[in-house]
């Protein structure tokens, strides 16, 4: 049986282990989170070095992107140094090959017309991949990095302000404390509602969970959030506040859908290669193989009649 351990600065509230099975192959999956103790996270790294088959970084990011280049969060990457033998991945490039196809796919397929849409992206520069196809194809959008990842009231509204302003800011941004950025610990347990019109205007809320989870208003009345990582209390929490669609990119294990972290920590094991040796084409193959598609669940009635729910329901 392979293994794959997700070891995460999140709430270890969140953890999780499943057994999974892919192209006849037997998986444990498993998910650890430290409470945003980074020596803790460290000690498990070292501790399972050589005794999972890859590991997952989770509730962070070791890279941030900007176009085709990488800006690489330093402080985040020492937490990997006991990683002598077990490959490593943040999820970082199935993020940008498996985000990307699902904007398509849910365009082509008619359950989201994102031409109709107008979007909150609360993060952009994690998710360029994303980032770029809705921005190709929205009605509208909104990237939140200025509003929710710095603190500063200022949305950002086209995809090439935020091209130059990524480019200018990365660089220096990554050499900082990554906790000034990201939720991480119990305070990935908080919701403290964040510059709430730009949730009121948008049809679709997208993008990071966690970030969701901690800016979102009370009301989500009518909206489709389109993320990745949620809980079954996470559900519960999206449907109570009137949430319609809920899509998220990674499959779903017992109720849990895992971060890209950890699908991309499984396609590694099942191509056999170095994750720098991995290419979008290699996961996008491997996608097409397994049968991949989004996972999207109708939590409320559509307040849109002539929204698509019936075809939604996959």
């Amino acid at each position: 049986m392979k293994r794959i351990v997700s070891i995460s600065l999140g709430s270890s509230k969140r953890d999780k282990k499943v057994n999974a099975v892919f192209f006849g192959e037997e998986f444990e999956i498993e998910r650890i989170g430290t409470d945003g103790d980074m020596q803790k996270f460290r000690d498990i790294v070292t501790e399972l070095d050589g005794k999972a088959d890859a590991f997952g970084v989770g509730g962070t990011d070791i890279t941030l992107s900007a176009g085709n280049r990488k800006y690489v969060f330093r402080e985040i990457l020492r937490l990997m140094d006991g990683a002598k033998r077990t490959p490593f991945v943040d999820g970082s490039g199935l993020k940008h090959t498996l985000e990307r196809r699902t904007v398509a796919y849910l365009q082509e397929q008619g359950i989201v017309d994102f031409r109709t849409k107008r979007v909150l992206l609360v993060s952009a520069v994690d998710r360029f991949g994303m980032a770029e196809a809705l921005a190709g194809v929205a009605k509208s959008i909104v990237f939140g990095d200025l509003l929710f990842g710095l603190g500063m009231p200022i949305p950002i509204r086209s995809w090439s302000t935020l091209q130059s302003l990524a480019k200018v800011m990365l660089p220096a941004i990554v050499r900082l404390p990554f906790k000034w950025f990201y939720p991480t610990g119990e305070k990935q347990e908080l919701n403290t509602p964040t510059h709430s019109k730009y949730f009121a205007e948008a049809d679709v809320v997208a993008g990071d969970f966690l970030l969701i989870k901690r800016f979102m208003p009370e009301n989500m009345r009518g909206k489709i959030v389109f993320t990745n990582t949620t809980t079954e209390e996470d559900v519960a929490e999206l449907k109570r506040r009137g949430v319609s669609l809920l899509i998220t990119t990674t499959p779903v294990f017992e109720g849990r859908s895992f971060g890209t972290n950890v699908m991309e920590a499984v396609l590694v094991v099942l191509l056999g290669k170095h994750p720098e040796a991995l290419t979008p084409e290699d996961y996008f193959n491997k996608l097409e193989e397994l049968g991949w598609k989004p996972r999207v669940q109708e939590l409320n009635p559509s307040p849109d009649p002539k929204a698509p729910l019936a075809a939604a329901r996959i």
